[in-house]
């Protein structure tokens, strides 16, 4: 037996709510819907975040700034974007966060996106306070890329980038940049 229109947009709604990982539909970078998981990782409520911009869920408005430009030059080229990124929950607290993101339009990346959260507290935390060079630094570290790579990315100096990685060691009590990306990924 066949399903019915209203059956078969019954079974998205239900596939879109009950999804494992949070899930959020935003025009032009601001919220228009998401998902229960969404609400458990990021400590909303299913109604408080309609209408608002995605620059609630930055630890900064220049992380929401500097990762939006990425974003809407992938997605131009290829329909999507993704990293592992500092987000902010609805208390204030911070976590690691793989983000994906797909666009229904090339042409206007931003205009229809879906975008999909894992939280990656469990293996990776947010145990040191960094600025928000320090954390959009780290986001490239972890990557694997190197400070001239972060430099392009970020178009500012590599030295400048060098020198963010070195106060990053110090904060972290690591002698090498290998020991640092442990300790980013491994939380501790």
């Amino acid at each position: 037996m066949a399903l019915s229109d209203s059956e078969r947009d019954d079974d998205v709604g239900l596939a879109f709510q009950m999804a494992p990982i949070g899930l959020l539909v935003a025009r032009n970078r601001v919220i228009q819907s998401y998902n229960q998981a969404f609400c458990d990782m990021f400590g909303y409520d299913a109604q408080s975040l309609r209408g608002t911009s995605l620059e609630h869920l930055y630890p900064s408005i220049d992380e929401f700034e500097h990762i939006g430009e990425r974003a809407l030059l992938a997605m131009r080229e290829h329909g999507l974007y993704s990293d592992e990124r500092i987000m902010r929950t609805s208390r204030g607290g911070l976590f690691w966060c793989h983000v994906t993101g797909r666009t229904l339009r090339r042409d206007d990346p931003f205009a229809l996106a879906v975008w999909a959260f894992q939280d990656l507290s469990a293996v990776r935390r947010v145990t040191t306070q960094l600025t928000t060079r320090e954390r959009e630094i780290a986001q490239f570290l972890v990557c694997g890329m190197s400070s001239k790579q972060i430099a392009q990315k970020l178009s500012i100096g590599h030295r400048t980038v060098e020198a963010h990685r070195g106060r990053l060691m110090r904060k972290f009590g690591v002698a090498t940049t290998g020991e640092l990306i442990v300790r980013l990924v491994a939380g501790h």
